[in-house]
């Protein structure tokens, strides 16, 4: 940049339009500076005033150049502007790959040049221009002529105020298709031709300083994988305020693949992140994706460029350095990447470019399918994620699927299933320059026009399902179509609006009839009264009056502020013995005890991974359930479930370790395997340790199961890490509301009598009413048990399960152990619970033996 060509300079005359005029005072007579009479009093004081006025002028003058030169330059913002753009009219050479080559600083010359020519032409931003600087050149993947591509960088120091107009002017999305020839105006003979200009503003997170910037450049060799990872890893944590860029080239004709192998940055994108761009430069309309957190091992972080370049970027902040990633990069034909084609037959599957990896940007697919004549197309997506950020669901801007005249984009569809209304059907996809997620997997049949789902029930959107899902109260067809015109069984609630729900849900909270018919009638108090937790009623006008009208002390819980209450045992207890009328304060963010201690040991109950597919079915993702274990003992096996509540202890149920065909009761014959995922694959992140002690609780009683719960102590210690975690224990007073929302977990069988689970699975089911539960199973529900099951049969705990976690997540956020897996009425039944024991009436008895 030519520092005389910047900025604001200094100029002894001023501006037409400047803020400051030139002013000259009248010239003295000098008859009258002949004569030196003393002033009068009169004029003596007129002097003085106007030597006063001539200080102020002096001093608003001066303020005003100060102004002007110093203060109002300091008001500037330093913005930078990334960009590329195609030369048409200069072959590549393989020497524009090294910045250091004189043929790469030639080339670099004149397209500065003829960037500072092309922004002196828009008068909005030739005044702000201070320079531009070639980061690097590529070829172009796309022409047979090998053409090159510029990545540059423009920077400006704008006004406050102007920076809209500035980014307007300088943000390009410029599409290829829709792009012309520019030739933008140069003193140089050779003028270079420029097309595909795309250019946009820096990210914001990179005007801080960074203490060691760092840059690597590779390019790919086929067959061969080039390893990159972050400073230290796997030995150490990357350093603080860290910034690096990694350049990833291939060969001409082929694209690069990334590939993330392990992954564990901070879960904030604000603080610590990846970027990966289709680009050599940091182009926000190329932005491929932005990553933090960390990723389950299983699920595929990959990503392909759609040209031969790809960058990749790491920034960090200055606090909670965490492991970093390890990464391999290579280089795949671009036809691997291709898409789209001619599918025939009965059925078949097809998914986007990459699957189950990130598909491409600037990519379209069209496929043509085609069934037999006589038979319709219908196509099912077993998983489906096109959630570019920012765009609503029905916009579909972006990315998207399109059949039979529909769209269909982000992460949740309204029906996963569209029928044809002839042989063929015609299935498109496209995705744009930026951002991209995992895409879809469909499957394809043929079916006959009348008779689309033989032996099973057909949804209005002809999707089939089992016979037994109709009128079960749940709307498997996602159109509602298997609950209406239903006949409600004794065993089912009759909704006003003709529904039919299992009565389990009846007085749960929860409106599952739509019409709130399942909610009416649901206690003795009045209209205008307050049910309270132990059924007394109380007038409205008494809550949150300061005094306990309940008894119990629940018409003073949760009044819009946070005070200090007597102690019952609804109330938080904090460390201080002062109690809160805060329900479930605890590790929430916020300190409501005086003393802080509702938020102390809260290292517990956060899933260390995030996801961002959209799985089937029930089988889990390793390290999903870090606080799952499994117990086995020889010769059986995996017998029992527990949780991990720290590095030495677990909890479990007391009925697993009952001696009976073997002695359970002695900690020698166990096995217990953490970070287990699939039953006899031990993985890396598997640990295995033998038990030191167990302690059923000394009031279980094996007829009732009341009271089932049990503590077992590891031989030693385990470390804590993404595949092995604590769940949060809950304290006495927290509650978990009937009708949210929990989380079984297990390797128990997956059917009645049937055998166990291969790889960990997981169930989402919901807390019942202890009194409806009661009602419904033919044991006795105690105050020690907590009832949780779903709409239907099919989902529940079942034997091999016993001792696992309920798992219940607050404030969506941690989990905490609601309950421990402990009996029930078969396994998955229609209209029955499972039953659980109830972890808060156990609290003071883990915390006084396990001092967790």
């Amino acid at each position: 940049m030519d520092p005389l060509d910047a900025g604001t300079r200094y100029s002894p005359r001023a501006p037409a339009d400047s803020d400051l005029g030139e002013h000259f005072l009248p010239a003295s007579d000098s008859k009258k500076l002949e004569k030196h009479r003393k002033p009068t009093k009169k004029e003596g004081i007129g002097i003085g005033v106007g030597l006063l006025v001539m200080a102020v002028v002096l001093a608003l003058i001066t303020g005003l150049l100060v102004w002007h030169f110093h203060l109002r330059r300091a008001e500037k913002i330093k913005k930078k502007y990334n960009g590329s753009l195609k030369i048409t009219n200069e072959p590549y050479l393989d020497d524009y790959e090294d910045p250091n080559s004189s043929a790469f600083q030639e080339l670099a010359d004149k397209v500065v040049l003829q960037l500072k020519s092309f922004y002196s032409k828009n008068p909005r931003v030739s005044k702000y221009y201070m320079g531009s600087s070639v980061l690097a050149f590529s070829d172009d993947l796309d022409e047979n002529q090998e053409n090159v591509v510029a990545y540059y960088r423009s920077e400006f120091e704008v006004s406050q105020g102007q920076e809209s107009v500035v980014d307007g002017d300088l943000t390009i999305k410029e599409e290829p298709e829709q792009s012309k020839s520019r030739a933008f105006a140069s003193p140089e003979e050779n003028i270079l031709k420029f097309e595909n200009m795309v250019s946009g503003v820096e990210d914001s997170r990179l005007t801080k300083t960074f203490e060691n910037p760092q840059k690597h450049s590779h390019h790919a060799q086929s067959g061969k994988n080039i390893t990159l990872e972050s400073p230290g890893f796997p030995d150490s944590p990357y350093p603080p305020n860290t910034f690096i860029e990694w350049e990833l080239r291939a060969d001409h004709g082929f694209r690069v693949m990334l590939s993330f192998l392990k992954f564990s940055l901070e879960e904030d994108c604000r603080k610590d992140f990846i970027k990966v761009y289709n680009s050599l430069a940091p182009i926000e309309e190329k932005a491929l994706a932005e990553k933090c957190g960390s990723y389950y091992p299983n699920e595929p972080l990959t990503f392909v460029s759609s040209r031969n370049v790809m960058l990749l970027r790491l920034l960090t902040d200055q606090d909670k350095n965490f492991p970093g990633f390890r990464a391999v990069f290579t280089q795949i034909p671009k036809d691997l990447a291709a898409c789209g084609g001619e599918l025939t037959g009965l059925n078949g599957t097809f998914q986007t470019p990459n699957y189950p990896g990130y598909y491409p940007a600037s990519i379209k697919c069209v496929w043509n399918i085609e069934v037999p004549v006589e038979k319709y197309v219908k196509v099912e997506f077993k998983t489906f994620d096109l959630s570019e950020p920012g765009v609503r669901r029905r916009e579909c801007l972006k990315d998207y699927v399109e059949l039979n005249d529909q769209k269909l984009c982000g992460s949740k569809l309204k029906t996963k299933v569209i029928s044809s209304n002839s042989n063929t059907m015609r299935v498109s996809f496209r995705s744009d320059k930026s951002y991209v997620y995992q895409g879809f997997l469909a499957e394809f049949y043929a079916f006959e026009p009348s008779n689309p789902c033989p032996g099973t029930f057909k949804c209005f959107n002809n999707k089939c399902i089992s016979p037994l899902l109709e009128c079960d109260g749940w709307d498997d067809c996602e159109d509602n179509s298997d609950e209406k015109h239903c006949t409600c069984s004794d065993s089912q609630i009759t909704c006003k609006n003709s529904l039919c729900k299992p009565k389990m849900w009846q007085c749960d909270g929860v409106d599952d009839c739509g019409d709130n018919t399942d909610e009416e009638n649901c206690g003795q108090c009045k209209e205008e009264e307050f049910t309270c937790l132990n059924n007394h009623c109380v007038s409205n006008r008494k809550m949150c009056n300061g005094k306990d009208d309940c008894g119990d002390g629940s018409d003073e819980l949760d009044c819009g502020g946070v005070s200090i209450v007597p102690c019952t045992s609804l109330t938080h207890r904090c460390k201080n013995d002062k109690c809160i009328n805060k329900q479930n304060p605890e590790c929430d963010g916020t300190e409501d005890c005086e003393d802080g201690s509702d938020e102390d040991n809260c290292a517990c109950g956060k899933k260390p991974y995030k996801s961002s597919r959209i799985v089937g079915g029930t089988d889990t993702r390793e390290g999903e359930w870090p606080w799952q274990v499994s117990l086995h003992v020889e010769p059986k096996g995996h017998v029992c479930g527990a949780s991990v509540i720290s590095n030495r202890w677990l909890v479990t149920a007391a009925h697993c370790v009952q001696d009976r065909d073997i002695r359970y009761s002695s900690p020698d014959v166990w096995d217990v395997y953490l970070g287990l995922h699939i039953q006899q694959v031990i993985g890396t992140g598997t640990v295995k340790r033998k038990l030191k002690q167990i302690i059923p609780h000394p009031k279980y009683n094996k007829e009732t199961f009341d009271n089932d719960i049990a503590l077992m102590e590891l031989e030693s210690a385990v470390p804590l890490n993404n595949n092995i975690w604590p769940i949060c224990l809950p304290t006495a007073s927290y509650k978990f509301p009937i009708g949210s929302s929990v989380w079984i977990t297990g390797w128990g069988a997956t059917r009645e009598a049937g055998f166990l689970a291969h790889v960990l699975q997981k169930a989402e089911v919901r807390i019942i009413n202890s009194t409806v539960c009661g009602k419904l199973m033919s044991d006795p529900i105690t105050p020690q048990m907590l009832c949780a099951g779903v709409l239907s049969g099919g989902v529940d705990a079942c034997q091999g399960d016993s001792g696992g976690p309920l798992s219940y997540l607050a404030n969506n956020t941690r989990y905490y152990l609601a309950g421990v897996v402990s009996w029930g009425d078969g396994c998955a039944h229609r209209n029955k619970a499972g039953v659980y024991t109830r972890v808060t009436r156990f609290r003071r008895w883990i915390k006084e033996l396990t001092g967790v």
